[in-house]
């Protein structure tokens, strides 16, 4: 599916020139626009490639040598090839208005060629643009081209490349000494490279700063009365904790702690529980298992961690459909519950 685009379609042709080939393709595609001297930017990029009247009005001042639409058509038509949603083409344009002056054949097909010989997928590079980053050969070869060399060499796949491009994109067009440092800081945290939870502790850490990690460590540390052992185990478990609002944290801490009754220590070593949403499944899920066992329906030792770690279609499945005869109300219960709504069945003082 990731291979089926395309301009990689063309790159897997030894034959044939892959952009000789979109060029033949995007002409095809945008029938060409004859140089009209009525030719507006602002209502161009407005009317066209969708801009808001305010950002039009700011980009033009960077579009003032434009007096035809015939390249910026091109480079939608280019943009369009590569799956770009109005909305994306819309942001691309507004954050990089130069982008419509970019040449398709000798500088936007070149650097998508390749971004999609480096291994990265249609959505990777469509993330790319979206982004409105500068896209020259300069930053393919300066940037890109470094960082997916360098995280190969962290032990990562192309395939958990493409998957850390997609969850956190800024990080294909980010300084390869910033890469390098958010590597250093996932080894600190005591992720190393080659470990299963590397790809997600460098998705957690992409945006923060040492000081913002820092300081979140002390905040769970306080929040769950953990010990700087007991932190540094939540957050190998579960990385994306760090990226976690104070507020959703405190939350969580509260209904955990003083609701359920766990332990500390029981939550740092199962930490993925609080990047669950509270209101969706955490608390419905807990209301769940106590009426039951209250009612009998279940034993008393069940583990609540096994039950909030299935799927929807498994709990559903084990702790809602066999009990329709002896709780006939429990599926309406749950569903209320989960719309944040407290049934008076799920009342347990």
């Amino acid at each position: 599916m990731l291979r089926r685009t395309i301009l990689i379609r063309l790159l897997s042709s030894p034959s044939t020139s892959p952009v000789a080939s979109l060029h033949r393709l995007l002409s095809a595609a945008a029938p060409a626009v004859s140089p009209n001297p009525s030719f507006a930017v602002e209502d161009y990029l407005v009317g066209t490639c969708g801009l808001t009247r305010a950002q039009a009005l700011k980009a033009s001042a960077k579009l003032s040598h434009l007096k035809s639409p015939t390249n910026p058509d091109a480079v939608l038509a280019f943009l369009t090839g590569l799956s770009l949603s109005s909305a994306d083409v819309a942001s691309a344009v507004a954050k990089d208005p130069q982008l419509l002056c970019a040449n398709v054949e000798k500088t936007l097909a070149p650097v998508v060629a390749g971004l999609a010989g480096h291994g990265l997928a249609q959505a990777e590079i469509a993330r790319f643009v979206s982004l409105g980053r500068p896209i020259s050969r300069c930053s393919l070869e300066k940037v890109v081209k470094p960082n997916v060399v360098f995280l190969r060499k962290c032990g990562l796949g192309d395939c958990d490349i493409s998957k850390l491009f997609l969850s956190a994109p800024r990080l294909l067009g980010s300084n390869p000494e910033r890469v390098q440092a958010m590597v250093a800081s996932a080894q600190g945290l005591g992720v190393p490279p080659g470990s299963a939870m590397f790809r997600h502790m460098l998705h957690a850490v992409a945006l923060l700063s040492e000081e913002k990690i820092a300081a979140k460590l002390e905040y769970l540390k306080n929040m769950f009365r953990w010990s700087d052992a007991q932190v540094r185990i939540a957050v190998c478990k579960a990385p994306l904790v760090l990226t976690r609002s104070k507020e959703s944290l405190q939350s969580r801490s509260k209904f955990l702690i003083s609701d359920v009754g766990l332990a500390p220590a029981y939550i740092a070593q199962r930490s993925v529980m609080l990047t669950y949403s509270l209101e969706g499944r955490i608390r419905p899920r807990y209301y769940v298992l106590k009426f039951l066992k209250e009612k009998g329906l279940l034993p008393q030792d069940r583990d609540y961690y096994s039950v909030l770690m299935i799927s929807e279609k498994v709990f559903m499945e084990k702790f809602i459909c066999p009990h329709k005869e002896a709780a006939p109300k429990l599926a309406q219960d749950y569903a209320a519950a989960c719309r944040g709504k407290m049934p008076t069945r799920f009342r347990f003082t």
